[in-house]
């Protein structure tokens, strides 16, 4: 599981370099092999294939007019590549996610669970101010048990 915010810096080259925290992790779980993609071409993300695959699966399974699923499908295309690390735990991202999400310099790596969102640090900030977190979202978390 990825939990957790881990300052990085996404280099000169486009790659990106896992926190060793995060490098940890990848490297209990075997990953090497990744979808490196975004939904919203703010952010990037970054999915140990295993669970690319489990979210292929899932989305296999629901009706191929599905017109949600095929813009998922249509950006996260667009946007998408597969990606190895290498042996110094580094991943490129791909030339136009990384323009399109302003990925250089400080990224904050974050974990969601059964992926990693990489995210241009003052980006986050401001996206973090425009949407804040209200009472309405801990009533839904609430009603979810959480």
């Amino acid at each position: 599981m990825f939990r957790g915010n881990y300052p990085a810096t996404v280099d000169g080259k486009g790659r990106l370099k896992f926190p060793a925290a995060i490098k940890a992790i990848l490297d209990e779980i075997h990953a090497n092999d990744f979808y490196v993609t975004s939904h919203d071409g703010q952010s990037v993300r970054i999915y140990p294939f295993q669970e690319w695959l489990k979210l292929e699966d899932k989305l296999k399974q629901q009706p191929s007019m599905n017109r949600s699923v095929k813009k998922f499908l249509d950006r996260t295309n667009y946007y998408g590549q597969t990606a190895r690390s290498d042996s110094q735990g580094r991943i490129l991202i791909p030339s136009l996610l990384r323009e399109s999400a302003a990925m250089q310099g400080e990224v904050a790596v974050l974990g969601y669970l059964n992926y990693l969102e990489v995210w241009n640090n003052q980006r986050y900030r401001e996206y973090l101010e425009k949407d804040p977190f209200t009472d309405d979202d801990m009533k839904v978390l609430s009603d979810l048990g959480i």
